[in-house]
């Protein structure tokens, strides 16, 4: 009886032990990969008021959220995608300082009716800003941003980009 118990103890200790294990790699993969990605939202001033007033009907509004991204470089470019669904072309800022290229940007709570109540809210609302560093610096006169499905892209061509040369060996 005394090694039954034993056993079942050791083996739930594995278990937990592999859990704990598969819990930290995935923690790990998300500090590394999605860090950058995690954004702070602020709400106005204006907004925590009414945010109180519908406390009953309404839980409290996460502050962070990941604003998921991607950049790529060809021979020309730097293409900046950027996931923001659910906002307005007139919600963005983008401004390029250097080689720092800043959205900023404000995504509104819009409630269609106040006589419901939430059991999940997990998407981030208010003011928020993310920052990415360019690899190489870009010409802001000649840079363009679109807003299509929910997915921000900017272009940003690249500065003093001179044609390569090849040289014939004789």
């Amino acid at each position: 009886m005394m090694d039954s118990v034993k056993n079942a103890s050791e083996n739930i200790s594995r278990r937990l032990s592999r859990t704990w294990d598969h819990i930290s790699d995935g923690w790990r993969e998300l500090v590394h990969h999605g860090s950058d990605a995690l954004t702070h939202f602020v709400h106005r001033k204006g907004e925590e008021d009414k945010g109180q007033e519908a406390a009953a009907s309404t839980p409290a509004f996460p502050r962070w959220s990941i604003l998921a991204g991607d950049m790529e470089e060809t021979d020309r470019e730097i293409v900046v995608r950027i996931e923001v669904p659910g906002m307005e072309k007139k919600d963005f800022e983008i401004s390029i300082e250097g080689k720092t290229l800043s959205l900023r940007g404000e995504k509104r709570f819009e409630r269609d009716t106040n006589d419901s109540k939430y059991h999940v809210m997990e998407r981030a609302y208010g003011v928020f800003q993310r920052t990415l560093p360019l690899p190489v610096e870009v010409n802001e006169d000649k840079a363009e941003a679109d807003y299509k499905n929910g997915v921000l892209t900017v272009r940003l061509p690249k500065l003093n980009v001179e044609k390569r040369r090849f040289i014939s060996i004789s």
